[in-house]
């Protein structure tokens, strides 16, 4: 297939663009910034913003189909600024796809999107959006993912798949992140009941892109539909935390904190923020706390019968693959200050 992917120079993007790649599609990328592992692939690149109109047209004429995981992640920042990325960029997209003739659009999203805070235990597909959220990120990717949804018809065909906790080698965000707060002895676990949430090995959320590709066509069992994927194996949020520090060689997490001190933190934390204009992600937010403190794992019933989902990495398997990369090539972004990991991604 001639495939585009938006954020192709992102952690996930780029597995997916590799994955495309190794099996012979042609692959362009739309992403913000130059990523020379890109070019090694033999990628054509377009750079900048996904509301450009003309780069758009550019971007996606004459493929086959575009898999758009582009976004603003995060549990903190301006709420217009996610609009614009999240859904005007979706929209946009959508729009540009229609002109062109793209056949078929896969939305990367998140379970965040379902996600009010209490704890969601096996939950499947049915489970409705939310009335109100805690972050502007899951409000952004939850109207994303209908807009995405809506569109579906018999001359564009979509699906909307929700990876949960991606992690592995080569993440330039979260991982890096959290050892940094480890070695600063800032991390504490929060709540003393252990909480089983859903994760997923990197090289896994790619392949479920392409199983979800190979099988997306107008009027397809998976058209217009929504897929939570993870490793199927849910466990203990901080056990998880944990098991990713020790493979990167950085302190556990050893300290707790009452889970409505984390709450009152977060609301707290943010409203000072706003007040005095700081835009830098506090270090606990209401949306980050209710994650903590909260089970959230789901069913991937639907992914395993209609996209024929199976990981292929095991969780184990996956933190010896993080380690080997975190003691090697993964060592001097682990290090980076936060000022150099902006610089460097």
């Amino acid at each position: 297939m001639n495939v585009l992917v938006t954020g192709g120079g992102g952690f996930l993007g780029r597995a997916i663009v590799t994955r495309l790649r190794a099996r012979g599609d042609q692959v362009a990328t739309l992403s913000r910034g130059r990523y020379p592992e890109l070019a090694a692939l033999d990628v054509e690149e377009f750079r900048g913003d996904i509301l450009d109109q003309v780069l758009l047209q550019r971007a996606v004429q004459g493929r086959d189909a575009v898999i758009h995981t582009a976004a603003k992640a995060g549990f903190w920042g301006p709420t217009a600024e996610y609009w614009r990325v999240n859904v005007q960029g979706t929209q946009a997209l959508l729009a540009a796809c229609r002109q062109a003739g793209v056949p078929r659009l896969i939305l990367t999203s998140s379970p965040s999107v379902v996600f009010d805070g209490r704890d969601l235990e096996g939950a499947d597909e049915s489970l409705p959006y939310p009335r109100t959220y805690s972050a502007p990120y899951p409000a952004s990717k939850a109207e994303a993912e209908r807009l995405v949804l809506e569109a579906n018809d018999a001359r564009l065909a979509t699906v909307s798949l929700r990876p949960h906790l991606i992690w592995g080698p080569g993440d330039p965000h979260f991982l890096p992140r959290l050892v940094a707060r480890s070695r600063l002895g800032r991390l504490r676990q929060v709540g003393r009941s252990p909480k089983l949430v859903d994760c997923i090995y990197v090289d896994n959320a790619a392949d479920a892109h392409l199983l979800a590709l190979d099988r997306l066509n107008p009027g397809a069992r998976i058209a217009g539909r929504a897929y939570f994927l993870s490793q199927g194996e849910p466990i203990p949020i901080f056990e998880l935390i944990n098991r990713i520090l020790l493979a990167a060689d950085a302190p556990p997490v050893t300290r707790t904190i009452p889970t409505w001190f984390a709450k009152l933190s977060g609301t707290v934390l943010e409203s000072c923020y706003l007040w005095l204009g700081l835009t830098r992600e506090p270090p606990m937010t209401r949306f980050l706390a209710r994650e903590l403190s909260s089970s959230h794992w789901f069913s991937i019933d639907a992914a395993r019968r209609d996209l024929e989902f199976a990981p292929r990495v095991s969780i184990e398997e996956g933190f010896q693959r993080l380690r080997s990369w975190a003691m090697g090539e993964g060592r001097e972004i682990l290090t980076m200050t936060e000022n150099q990991r902006a610089h460097f991604t």
